[in-house]
């Protein structure tokens, strides 16, 4: 019984600091490439053709299920715009039975030139409008604890005026890449939109850059098994996030060996340790389906019970182009 109290009063504070002007929380993707929207909106059209983007992720179940996000992305090069274009849905609940949620839409456009013969450049911008909603039925405090028969108390605690806030949301960002390497830069809630239940609280701007590479690791750039596997490649990855004063440092490495992939990474910040990550995917020429789990080893590695996180990819046929278009060479997951 003490454990279950303890659980719910670590996810209330979480709610109730946010609700009251903390900073606010971004949703963090384990399956950073699984979701190359969210990320960048440079990304939109990347892959050229017709791309269905789905992802589902638990994180800290043992925290009566205290995050939960899904999200729906689609995207696709249009020869007329010389760039890519794509839509982005997604739905982030906190707490038991929900209580935070926060859901958005956001439409993006992401053109394309190139630079040199093997240097290309997308410049992506993001609008969309978001809706946070705060459930206080669903909220408990300390004060409401009797030592002997559990949550029967009324709280002091006084709800916020507003429990439903609108507001738009804007980000930016920059890809460039080569045939085998890739770097990018955004910069997300540029005009830091106000999400607060309790007066004015702004949302405070993250910045995010990555930088990558594919290395094969057989001379034979063609399948040579007869079980149809692929040419091995290794990517190496680092992805650094920064949001509200608090650093995040993405160490990556994947193997690359169509139909299959498998990687590993570790997330920390400035002091302390966060998470392992722990990947594998399946891919074919037109989906690819990939699970990944956080193995939590900060201080609250006994409280949360990780994280899990699905993805599943689709690549539609490519309508006729007029021109040559190069998709960038990057992970999936």
């Amino acid at each position: 019984m003490m454990k279950r109290l303890s659980k719910i009063l670590i996810v209330a504070a979480l709610l109730l600091g946010g609700a009251k002007g903390a900073s606010a929380q971004d949703v963090s993707f384990s399956q950073f490439y699984a979701n190359p929207l969210y990320m960048n909106p440079a990304f939109a059209g990347s892959k050229v053709c017709p791309r269905i983007s789905l992802n589902y992720r638990s994180q800290w179940p043992a925290l009566v299920s205290a995050f939960t996000t899904f999200s729906a992305s689609y995207d696709q090069y249009i020869d007329a715009l010389h760039g890519g274009v794509g839509a982005l849905l997604m739905t982030d609940r906190q707490g038991d039975h929900g209580a935070l949620s926060t859901s958005s839409f956001s439409a993006m456009y992401a053109f394309r030139f190139q630079l040199a013969r093997d240097l290309w450049v997308n410049a992506g911008l993001k609008a969309g409008v978001a809706n946070s909603s705060l459930n206080w039925d669903g909220l408990h405090f300390p004060d409401e604890i009797d030592p002997v028969a559990g949550f029967v108390l009324q709280s002091a605690a006084q709800p916020p005026e507003h429990t439903n806030v609108w507001y738009l949301d804007f980000d930016a960002g920059l890809l460039v890449y080569g045939s085998a390497w890739y770097a990018g830069f955004a910069a997300s809630h540029l005009t830091q939109p106000n999400n607060g239940f309790y007066g004015v609280t702004k949302l405070p701007m993250k910045f995010t850059g990555n930088v990558g590479a594919l290395i094969n690791i057989s001379e034979e750039a063609r399948r040579t098994s007869s079980l149809g596997l692929g040419t091995p490649v290794l990517s190496p990855n680092f992805i650094y996030q920064y949001r509200a004063g608090f650093h995040y440092f993405n160490y990556g490495l994947y193997l690359d060996w169509m139909p299959f992939l498998v990687g590993v990474w570790f997330r920390n910040g400035i002091e302390n340790a966060d998470a392992f990550i722990f990947q594998v995917g399946f891919q074919q020429d037109y989906f690819k389906i990939g699970y990944s789990y956080d193995v939590t080893v900060s201080k609250m590695a006994n409280n949360t019970a990780g994280a899990h996180e699905l993805s599943l990819g689709i690549l539609l046929p490519c309508p006729e182009k007029k021109h040559k278009v190069k998709a960038i060479r990057c992970p999936s997951f």
